[in-house]
Formats: structure tokens, sequence, C-alpha cells
């Protein structure tokens, strides 16, 4: 759940553009997170992760909120399981679930069940739709970290850096 305070100027200046009957969307920033208010709605719209699209158009939790399985459509590899999220709504997103782990040298026949990092990120427009338009999955315990520039490209379908 997203906490966010409105300074009283943000809040009557939304409620004017409400009442007003704007077509736009109005975007209010606080606390770091981006809302994004659909025209006379009362409740931010919440951002979903990708889109069925390209190599991951088979895959599974994209164009979801908060996704609790994440299937990219390719082997084992490609699926997180039983996640659980934090932040989201805000520029970046973080997860806990079940992945499958091949270390260096090893096949995917030989990868096992291990506790994984899921990071959504790249908050933003895709076809319209708000979205983290970019995901990655890591095992800190393995000595992997979070790299902002290898990910799956989530609107486009695609895979961006090295994998």
């Amino acid at each position: 759940m997203i906490s966010v305070r409105l300074s009283s100027a943000r809040a009557v200046a939304r409620t004017a553009a409400l009442a007003a009957g704007l077509p736009a969307m109005l975007l209010l920033a606080g606390c770091g997170s981006q809302l994004v208010y659909a025209a006379g709605a009362s409740h931010p719209v919440r951002p979903v992760l990708g889109r069925l699209s390209g190599d991951f158009s088979h895959g599974t939790g994209f164009g979801s909120v908060e996704p609790k399985k994440i299937f990219n459509g390719g082997d084992p590899t490609g699926l997180v399981s039983k996640i659980r999220w934090s932040g989201w709504g805000g520029p970046r997103a973080t997860g806990t679930g079940l992945a499958e782990y091949i270390g260096p040298g090893q096949s995917v026949a030989t990868g096992r069940q291990a506790t994984a990092t899921v990071v959504a990120f790249h908050l933003g427009r895709c076809h319209g739709t708000l979205m983290y338009k970019a995901v990655e999955w890591y095992f800190p315990q393995h000595g992997q970290s979070f790299s902002p520039v290898s990910y799956e490209n989530v609107c486009a379908g695609t895979f961006h850096g090295t994998h």
C-alpha cells in the first residue's frame, strides 16, 4: 500500500481539475512516487508490470498489478513464483520470490529453487498504460546484485543487456 501526503495546493489542484472534467491525466508527485489520477477518479491508477509482447507474449504476470508469479515463457530460469512486493507504485518496486538458480558452469537441468530478489523499474507509459517497463531478478546470496543495464524490457518484449 502506498502512503502519500498531498499538500493543500496539490489537493486543491486535483479537485479543481476533476471538477472541470479535464480529459487529460493529472500527475501529482508526492513522497517520491508518481501518482496518476484518471479524470473523474478518486484514487490513483496503479501501474502494471509490463505487457504480453515479443519474447514474453506467452508469459504470465505481465499486465498485472503486483503479480505473485512472473514467467517469461522460456525455460525454467524465466519463472519467479510466490513474489511479495514492496514499494509498488514508486519509481522502483522490489519483490522476493522463488526462482531457478543456475550456478556458473551448470546446465538448466542442474538448477535448484532459491530465493530471488525481483526489481521492477523504468516506471512510465507504454502504449498508453502506466507500467514498469523493465524487470530483472537476481540471487544476492550467490553474490549477484541488481544492475539496471541488464533486464527484460517488458514493454517491447525483448531482453536488454547481457543474459
